[in-house]
């Protein structure tokens, strides 16, 4: 039986999900790679790999964890104030442990459970914005803003390694100003000149 490695991809990204436990991570996992919800789902004591769980200590994640993660989502429960409050924390980790250049989209999970609210959309959305990143709400049980919230993340991600491919390509084609010799004339040290 073949494994997913097997498969021949054109990219494959490392997207990390952080916060606290019990806001979905899970389930937003499952719902975006399998379209699947588990109403019964337990809290993950340790780090999750679509399919496959690496026993480690809950708070113990190493930077292991964020080693070639070019995207992450911070999640928080809307239902939960010090889910989103403990933000803070779980970006200071990230941006301790991963590479400058991550693509973070913030996201707070559960907005099926509106009327037990205890973050507004609007705190969320001011968060985001003073720490720099994408937002938005999201619900693994309806399916709510899943995908986009990936294809948003993936989307940037591409953009940012379009841009360095492209660099990369130019650099070794040699532009000009960069010490490379271009021949206007046609003819090869064989000018003649006049006398005088």
């Amino acid at each position: 039986m073949a494994s997913r490695v097997d498969h021949e991809y054109d990219y494959l990204f490392k997207i990390v999900l952080i916060g606290d436990s019990g806001v979905g991570k899970t389930n937003i996992l499952s719902r975006f790679t399998r379209n699947e919800f588990c109403l019964e789902s337990k809290s993950t004591i340790g780090v999750e790999f679509a399919t496959r769980t690496l026993e480690e200590r809950y708070r113990a994640i190493t930077s292991a964890y964020y080693r070639g993660a070019v995207g992450a989502l911070l999640v928080y429960d809307i239902t939960k104030r010090p889910t989103f409050d403990n933000l803070q924390r779980w970006l200071r980790e990230l941006r301790e442990h991963a590479d400058s250049n991550i693509v973070l989209m913030m996201a707070g999970n559960k907005s099926d459970l509106n009327h037990l609210r205890a973050v507004s959309e609007q705190d969320g959305q001011s968060l985001a914005e003073k720490e720099g990143l994408s937002f938005l709400e999201t619900s693994a049980l309806e399916s709510y803003n899943i995908e986009e919230s990936f294809k948003s993340v993936l989307t940037d991600i591409y953009r940012i390694v379009s841009k360095k491919a492209l660099a990369a390509e130019e650099g070794s084609m040699g532009a000009p100003g960069k010490g490379t010799t271009i021949d206007v004339g046609g003819e090869t040290g064989n000018t003649k000149r006049g006398c005088c």
